[in-house]
């Protein structure tokens, strides 16, 4: 029938979330002998989106919730029919991971060289998960590392992510995720908040205003609906009306206005005048409209209660990608290592611990071969926890909640040197140190 829908196709899981050279160079393994050989990858990146002093490490929880689901059943191995051949269908309809993992925990900051995550396995066990790894690692790194910047520069009043309507629909979610986990207070997001347990927030938009003949109506309504410490758009027709009108529907306990365009600085000083002028001195003022770290910075002697964030936040405000890498460094307990030009990895598993002065400052993030004693002084500590072992959870993966690496990284960030949280450009925060083998 004419304008009919044609049936969708069920969602795949996790495992057709990857590139197919990772399926052609399992069939090739398999064929060849190789496939069982023991290998080290490791995800990092080799350096910091320009202008970054710090990276902040987000995506773990979702990496590993996706690998307990990394299957091939029915639905994922019939479309791979002709992309490998039989016998490789076979191996793939009994995978499971069966390796190790280890990484920078959710929160933790990292640097150029970090070994963020370390996945120990066969060869056909480990490639498989190189994309699915760095589609959630390079996402979610970059929204929380522009997030901990406009969490920073807010300077402690709070901020809503608002981005969904500003990318993909599934990494709207995940966005918001990552930004919660670096410090924004609520979202917009109802998956979001539905799937993370992150607070939501939201009233309405300038479609509702002009839904009703006039704006003292539409506030009324509003109020009627949302009770008096509902947040009002004041600037879809004029903004010192706006305010007006909000007070006369809600009275003098307004919960708060919100302002979405024009000179934002100017627009709050005399909004909050105005406010206290008509006896609404408890009703808060929210800004919002293309805001990102730098505008907040600028924001920072207004009169201002909290941020709204969309846009600049889910494209990682000029970063939208950590450029994090996964290479081989290590098979069957032998360093390998790529050389070409510019684009260098070093070879062998490693670890890490970051050195840290008395006073808790961080000095120093030292990379050093996986095995190798550190020397850590009172205050420095090893980076890396043990995540997967044997394809199985760890205690330490299954224990970790969103609202410990939100804590994590209030912490790791109050270790930051003080130059390393300005927003203008600059070297990495502390510089990286690596160790070679002795």
């Amino acid at each position: 029938m004419t304008g009919s829908v044609p049936p969708s196709t069920p969602a795949p899981g996790p495992a057709l979330l990857t590139d197919r050279y990772e399926l052609t160079m399992v069939a090739a393994a398999l064929a060849d002998g190789t496939a069982d050989r023991r290998c080290v990858f490791e995800l990092f990146a080799r350096r910091l989106p320009h202008g970054r002093r710090y990276g902040v490490v987000a995506g773990t929880g979702r990496l590993l919730d996706a690998l307990s689901r990394f299957r091939f059943g029915p639905a994922e191995l019939e479309p791979l029919a002709g992309v490998v051949d039989p016998a490789t269908l076979e191996w793939l309809r009994d995978y499971r991971f069966t390796g190790d993992v280890d990484g920078y925990p959710e929160g933790e900051l990292y640097f150029p060289g970090s070994p963020v995550l370390t996945v120990t396995g066969t060869f056909a066990d480990a490639v498989l998960l190189e994309t699915l790894a760095l589609s959630i690692y390079n996402h979610d790194c970059a929204i929380a590392s522009a997030a901990a910047r406009m969490v920073s520069a807010a300077a402690g009043r709070p901020l809503i992510e608002m981005g969904s309507r500003r990318t993909h629909e599934e990494a709207a979610v995940a966005a918001a995720r990552a930004a919660h986990l670096a410090g924004f207070a609520t979202t917009s997001n109802l998956a979001a908040g539905q799937r993370f347990g992150i607070p939501t927030a939201g009233t309405a938009a300038h479609a509702w205003v002009l839904l009703h003949d006039d704006e003292p109506s539409a506030f009324r309504s509003q109020v009627a609906s949302l009770g008096t410490g509902t947040t009002l758009l004041v600037d879809t027709y004029d903004i010192r009306t706006g305010i007006t009108n909000a007070v006369e529907a809600a009275g003098t306990g307004l919960g708060a206005v919100r302002i979405d365009s024009g000179d934002l600085g100017e627009l709050a000083r005399q909004a909050r005048d105005q406010l206290d002028s008509l006896g609404a001195t408890s009703t808060r003022i929210m800004l919002s409209g293309d805001l990102d770290e730098y505008a907040i910075a600028s924001l920072r002697a207004e009169p201002v209660d909290s941020y709204g964030v969309g846009t600049s936040l889910v494209t990682g405000s000029g970063a939208p990608t950590a450029g994090m890498v996964y290479k081989l460094v290590e098979v069957d307990d032998r360093p390998v290592s790529k050389r070409s030009s510019a684009k260098e990895s070093r070879g062998g598993r490693k670890s890490a611990l970051r050195r840290y002065k008395p006073t808790g400052t961080a000095v120093e993030e030292v990379v050093l071969p996986y095995g190798a004693a550190p020397e850590l002084g009172p205050d420095d500590r090893v980076l890396p926890v043990p995540l997967v072992r044997g394809g199985e959870l760890t205690a330490e993966a299954t224990g970790a909640t969103l609202e410990d690496a939100r804590e994590r990284l209030r912490t790791a960030l109050v270790a930051v040197p003080w130059e390393g949280l300005k927003l203008s450009r600059g070297e990495p925060a502390i510089p990286t140190t690596f160790q070679e083998a002795r």
